[in-house]
């Protein structure tokens, strides 16, 4: 496929200035990000650029090679009776229908991923049990860009799941087209020294209803960064995600939401703990009501909570409103510690300080959790939660 989108300018997330011959200025907003096909168009990342300024560059070099060999990943697809599974080449529609790499290394994906597998719900289907997409890392570098799309009035639930060693650059192409209710739960569980960079960007259709989840446990760096349009009148959008950063971890997620369409709704909420020496989690998200999304309602939220010292979480909310005709719009952000008068409310019946705190942290996160709606999983996640915590209590 053709690069259709604006290339870069002279520096890398910066665009022309109208004032003084060759100035620039940096990218302020989300959508106004250059895109492109070709990696080539995009220069390799300093750290000062706009979207690449929170991530430890350094420490994923490797996914930003243009000229490191690399191969497809590894993935095993178990899906209901119904599920069309196929591979998409590059130009082969739907590949490309609702996805632009807006970096590097997305771009590298979309180029080395000969063959992109395509999961198809059916118009209609309604599945009960849900489509497992398991992806293997290995230490090699690999990418991936994977499709799925939900056809007219179809519903469905996919689990894409991520567990081993990786060096890994990923695309995920979603489509939900009119009538339909998906939802798609991303969970990472690498090993401890896997890079993880991957662009989930999403486009949500007529009266149809997308629920995008993030999960972060494992992994050195994991940069998951999901983006959804709203393009269809009455769309509604999800975004949730839960991640939990031990020492020396890089937890990250640049969310977008564009409200696109009239009459859309939106909900963003991220949690996050983190414990241990250089614990770290990024959240940025940005919020965009274009002109033509009258009767919006949208709102975004972040909310983290620091367990112990050296850990630290940046949380940075944007809201862009160019329509004055909207139902609401809103934003907030909170990073902090216990709540001393939860703990002392808890303490006072009887509660031990280390079982108190487990109950805080747990009440904390659980609210993410059940939004997945998988029982297996759900329970998976509690007791990797309540496994982090026995952890921090013997540090």
């Amino acid at each position: 496929m053709t690069a259709t989108t604006q290339a870069p300018a002279v520096v890398p997330g910066s665009r022309a200035h109208t004032d003084g011959a060759g100035a620039v200025v940096p990218v302020q907003t989300r959508s106004a990000r250059p895109t492109s096909y070709s990696p080539e168009d995009f220069g390799a990342p300093s750290g000062r650029e706009v979207n690449w300024k929170h991530t430890p560059v350094d420490r994923i070099t490797g996914v930003l090679d243009l000229a490191a060999a690399s191969t497809d990943a590894s993935v095993t697809i178990t899906a209901p009776d119904g599920v069309e599974i196929t591979t998409k080449a590059i130009g082969e529609a739907p590949r490309g229908e609702a996805f632009v790499p807006e970096d590097l290394s997305g771009a590298l994906a979309w180029q080395r991923s000969s063959e992109a597998s395509h999961v198809r719900i059916p118009a209609s289907l309604e599945l009960s049990e849900p489509v497992l997409i398991d992806v293997t890392g290995v230490t090699e570098l690999t990418h991936q860009h994977l499709v799925i799309e939900a056809a007219e009035n179809s519903h469905a639930t996919v689990l894409l799941r991520h567990s081993g060693p990786a060096l890994f650059a990923q695309n995920v192409e979603i489509i939900v087209r009119d009538g339909a209710n998906l939802k798609v739960v991303s969970v990472q569980q690498w090993d401890d020294e896997a890079v993880h960079v991957a662009a989930h960007q999403a486009r949500v259709d007529r009266d149809a209803s997308l629920r995008h989840v993030v999960v972060s446990f494992g992994g050195g760096v994991v940069r998951v960064n999901p983006s959804l349009e709203l393009s269809g009148a009455g769309s509604h959008g999800e975004m949730f995600g839960l991640s939990y950063a031990d020492a020396g971890q890089h937890l990250e997620s640049q969310v977008f939401l564009h409200h696109k369409g009239a009459e859309t709704s939106g909900d963003v909420l991220y949690k996050g703990a983190l414990q241990g020496e250089g614990a770290r989690s990024v959240w940025i998200g940005d919020v965009l009501i274009g002109p033509d999304a009258t009767g919006t309602d949208s709102y975004e939220a972040n909310r983290n909570l620091v367990l112990t010292d050296g850990a630290r979480a940046d949380s940075i909310p944007n809201l862009e409103i160019q329509t004055g005709d909207i139902r609401g719009a809103g934003h907030a952000s909170a990073t902090g510690r216990f709540d001393d008068e939860q703990l002392f409310y808890l303490q006072a019946r009887g509660i031990s300080e280390d079982e108190a705190r487990r109950l805080v942290v747990l009440g904390f996160l659980t609210e993410i959790v059940q939004k997945i709606g998988i029982d297996s999983l759900e329970a998976e996640l509690i007791a990797a939660v309540e496994e982090e915590l026995a952890q921090e209590g013997t540090r």
